[in-house]
């Protein structure tokens, strides 16, 4: 078929995916076959593609096109999570638009809103993924508020409940005034600011004297009941046992005494506020003191902030220290630099507050899912992140597992009455109607008398069982595809979501399939900037996907992303890798243009640099296939790119189509070219899962193809044992040519022109390879030339070209007299080094090795010049 001028990938990928998606090749169902998994780290159904989406997905497909030509069954899970925090913001902002206020209308209502909203705007990542190339079963696609996946979600609660390893209780928590919800603390990013340290002074009760406590958050002083001392400060022995009065407030309350108190710190005397720091609360819990909450969830001043009422707590720090320099209640404020706790999702600032929410006992889950990790039975790669998920998973906390949000899985609890534990658990408000009566023993009761719990849980509580709820394993735990499928086989994520999802998961693979949920989990590093900025809108340095892959073709930006992406590592990005990628395309293209232009003879046999060029090359692929899957297994996907291309642009471009090529107008041995075609066929196998496109287009070019035999369902060539030593030779060979063409471009002889060897070699390992790609006319084995030459060596052999007789000799006597120069003062400061004692004391043997071996190569190097200097004299 004759192929194209140019490649055109925007010609080219939308007419593959059609295809593959027309015949159904992404679809998976159980077989016979070994199943290989992967469940797509669901992104929200808020988003759009970023770079890291690109990095991880584009991993993703590359494993799962590699497992498919393998000969596994690769089913490859795609789908989006409800994002309660983030989904419920945008839907908020879009009425508020429409001038509707939350507060205002119903939770049914919101809900209709939020459900449009997602089903206007939920797809467009899955669509966007479509255009990277991902094989992804999109019959398979699942949505974490689904009604099986809801289903699930709730069932798990539930039975979590009963073991007794869901509580509700009144905790201190992390409140995000923003989302108006509570997050966890894996959800709170700790930033440093620059603020103030303020000196307030706490008269004692009944004196003209006062205590001076210091404090950043002066607004928080309406919540103040008491002022702690350490037992030991002996500087405030006196005062144990008195009463202070809060300034402004003029509330009295008592010094206390705690061996948390820092005596360093500050003042040495500490403003207890139970309601506004996590500290405080335990301290109050310790201590019996009152709690007042002066904020409200907008983290306004309430009724307890007297005449701030109303007012933003910001606004408040500042205009209340006015007010407390006017009263002469304010000794002094210091600039001081602390860690701030800020919302991962809204960047507001926390507001630690006291309130009822539901937990997750951690610490029995924690332990078989940080043994399954020591262990190896799920690996981390790279390595390094065992420790992080070590460190995290013995020192877990209880989850909470409530959010403040309509947007969500809400929580299956149904209340009765008014108290604390008047409530009951269960699938459905019928079911619940008759646990509440058992429970409460009140015969009457009535459906409208059940309240459901307002609160959803938190979205992780959703992802947590998302290996297994995408097969419905929770609902129907003996199917065929939950039995096939899990656990899983790979996991592509991120680390900055280790504990939110990853540790989760494990925990609930064991917990309900006793089994791991995957065998391995892959960390991508983070996409960055040539600065090493994190890629983010705000900065305005990260750029569109889907105009990059318009710009450079799908597959130059999965290759170019990759480039620069070292197992675990960051990635730095730089557009340039993107247009290398698009180049490598061309290349390839061009690699079989080239081919195709061949005219072939069967009358013709393949000659002898023919068959050592083809013998070379199917080793050398051999050889490579074998370093790919050793990368593969170690999940080194950018480092087995790299054997890709190298065994494409230099082996089978750069030397095994030159070794091949026909004389320009003669014709090409038919044996030769049905071998050159073969090789390129496996090498598009090679190429697929990293370039789908290309490659579909060019398999299906070389010949008529069956909806059978499509690349993407190709099987690729099996490891298999190759020739080391002809390999081995061949490098040789190549070194010789590289020689004599290195001759021919440092004096400027044209490639056209023929040279003479000579060699104290006896023979060539595949002579007429060299003599046709080095265009050699004649070699002299064994013997020496008095005429002035061009030297090299490749370990003992020594290659020597006459140079040519339109050379200026004069000239390159200087040359030489230069290199010899150059060589001398090399060698001695080797000889140097080798004489230092302290060196030689403390080197390694093999950086002594090495500079012997430096010393040794410049020495004979020398020898070739002195006498090629005797010849040019």
């Amino acid at each position: 078929m004759q192929i194209s001028e140019k490649y055109t990938p925007q010609e080219t990928e939308q007419k593959w995916y059609d295809f593959w998606l027309k015949n159904n090749y992404f679809h998976s169902e159980p077989n016979e076959k070994p199943p290989y998994t992967i469940v797509i780290p669901p992104p929200n159904v808020t988003g759009i593609l970023h770079m890291g989406h690109m990095l991880n997905n584009t991993i993703q497909d590359i494993l799962v096109r590699r497992a498919r030509m393998q000969g596994f069954n690769a089913c490859w899970v795609p789908g989006t999570d409800h994002a309660s925090i983030a989904t419920e913001a945008k839907v908020v902002a879009k009425l508020k638009e429409e001038g509707i206020n939350k507060a205002d209308i119903t939770r049914e209502e919101f809900l209709k809103h939020a459900w449009d909203w997602t089903d206007k705007y939920g797809g467009t990542i899955l669509e966007q993924l479509k255009k990277l190339g991902c094989s992804c079963d999109w019959e398979r696609t699942r949505f974490t508020m689904e009604p099986k996946l809801s289903q699930q979600v709730v069932k798990s609660f539930i039975d979590l409940y009963n073991k007794g390893l869901i509580y509700r209780g009144y905790r201190m928590v992390n409140w995000d005034p923003e989302a108006k919800t509570n997050i966890s603390d894996e959800e709170v990013i700790f930033k440093e600011q620059n603020g103030k340290l303020f000196y307030l002074k706490y008269k004692i009760e009944g004196t003209e004297d006062f205590l001076s406590v210091a404090t950043t958050r002066p607004e928080t002083i309406f919540g103040d009941t008491a002022v702690c001392i350490n037992p030991n400060d002996e500087r405030y022995a006196h005062l144990k046992g008195k009463n202070v009065i809060v300034p402004i407030v003029n509330r009295v309350i008592p010094i206390i005494e705690d061996d948390y108190v820092d005596i360093e710190f500050g003042t040495g005397a500490l403003k207890i506020t139970p309601a506004h720091d996590t500290n405080d609360y335990e301290i109050g819990k310790r201590h019996g003191l009152p709690m007042i909450d002066s904020l409200d969830d907008d983290a306004n001043l309430n009724n307890h902030g007297l005449h701030y009422a109303g007012k933003n707590r910001f606004v408040v720090r500042k205009e209340i220290v006015k007010e407390l320099e006017q009263n002469d209640l304010l000794l002094k404020a210091e600039d001081y630099v602390n860690k701030v706790g800020t919302s991962e999702r809204t960047g507001a600032i926390i507001e630690p507050k006291v309130s009822v929410q539901w937990f997750l006992k951690m610490s029995e889950m924690a332990k078989p899912a940080l043994d399954v990790v020591m262990n190896d039975e799920v690996k981390f790669h790279p390595e390094k992140f065992k420790n992080t998920y070590k460190h995290w998973m013995e020192n877990i906390r209880d989850w909470n597992i409530s959010r403040q949000l309509w947007w969500g899985q809400q929580i299956p609890a149904y209340f009765y009455g008014e108290g604390q534990d008047d409530f009951v658990v269960a699938e459905t408000i019928e079911e619940a109607l008759i646990l509440a009566k058992e429970k409460s023993q009140i015969s009457n009761l009535e459906v409208s008398n059940l309240r459901q719990d307002e609160d959803a849980l938190d979205t992780w509580f959703s992802s947590w069982l998302w290996p297994m709820s995408v097969f419905d394993g929770l609902n129907d735990p003996e199917n065929k595809d939950i039995n096939y499928y899990y656990p899983t086989s790979d996991l592509v994520t991120g680390p900055d979501i280790i504990f939110f999802w990853v540790a989760r998961m494990i925990m609930a693979g064991i917990e309900y399939r006793k089994e791991v949920p995957f065998k391995n989990v892959y960390f991508t590093g983070i996409v960055r900037d040539k600065q090493r900025r994190k890629m983010s809108k705000s900065l305005g340095n990260s750029p569109d996907p889907i105009e990059l892959m318009e710009k450079y073709g799908a597959d130059g930006v999965r290759v170019g992303i990759l480039l620069s992406s070292a197992a675990g590592n960051d990635l730095l990005f730089d557009e340039e890798l993107m247009l290398q990628g698009r180049n490598f395309a061309t290349k390839i293209w061009n690699s079989n243009k080239l081919i195709q232009g061949w005219r072939k003879d069967d009358s013709i046999k393949a000659n002898e640099a023919d068959q050592q060029a083809i013998a070379w090359f199917g080793n050398q692929m051999d050889k490579t296939i074998v370093e790919i899957a050793d990368q593969f297994e170690k999940f080194r996907i950018s480092d087995a790119l790299h054997l890709v291309y190298k065994l494409i642009w230099d082996d089978f471009c750069s030397w095994y189509l030159e070794a091949i090529k026909p004389n320009y107008g003669e014709a090409i041995s038919t044996e030769v070219y049905d071998q050159t075609i073969q090789y390129f066929e496996e090498l598009m196998k090679l190429l697929h899962p990293f370039m789908p496109f290309l490659s579909e287009e060019l398999w299906q070019n070389i010949s008529e193809r069956t909806i059978e035999n499509a690349l993407v369902i190709a099987q690729q060539r099996k490891v298999q044992d190759y020739d080391k030593e002809l390999i081995k030779q061949f490098e040789v060979s190549k070194e010789v040519i590289s020689g004599v063409r290195n001759y021919r471009q440092s004096k400027g002889i044209s490639p056209r022109e023929s040279v003479e060897v000579f060699t104290n070699a006896t023979s060539f390992d595949n002579e007429n390879l060299v003599r046709k790609l080095a265009n050699i006319e004649q070699i002299h084995f064994a013997e020496k030339t008095d005429k002035p030459t061009f030297s090299f060596l490749i370990g003992g052999t020594e290659v020597s070209i006459p140079l040519s007789e339109n050379l200026d000799l004069g000239e390159e006597k200087i040359k030489t007299e230069e290199e010899i120069k150059y060589l001398k003062g090399f060698m001695m400061s080797v000889d140097k080094k080798l004489s230092n004692e302290k060196f030689m004391a403390g080197a390694p043997q093999q950086v002594v090795d090495n500079e012997l071996k430096k010393k040794k190569d410049a020495q004979d190097k020398m020898v070739l010049l002195e006498e090629k200097l005797k010849t040019l004299s």
